[in-house]
């Protein structure tokens, strides 16, 4: 479902835990749906896990070793793709 600032679920679960769990609640607004996560060293081995462990948890959606890879964690808009995509076979 989409709210009015066209932010959907899943987008608006993954940012909202990242701000919180990783960037100290992002006071200053800089979390983006293109902010480079790895470049800017937000999401290392650790916290990939924990974030992969939240979808899971929140979203039902859980995210093989296959789509575990920087083109698909590159920023809150390709993990979301990848979610939405993985969400949308048939028997996830």
């Amino acid at each position: 479902m989409t709210d009015a600032t066209g932010t959907d679920e899943v987008t608006r679960t993954i940012t909202e835990f990242i701000r919180e769990r990783f960037l100290d609640g992002d006071p200053k607004g800089e979390l983006e749906m293109d902010t480079p996560l790895l470049s800017w060293g937000v999401l290392n081995s650790l916290n990939t896990v924990l974030l992969l462990n939240h979808i899971h948890d929140e979203l039902g959606v859980k995210v093989p070793p296959s789509r575990i890879s920087a083109r698909d964690l590159k920023s809150v808009r390709t993990i979301a793709s990848v979610v939405r995509e993985l969400a949308a076979r048939p028997g996830a």
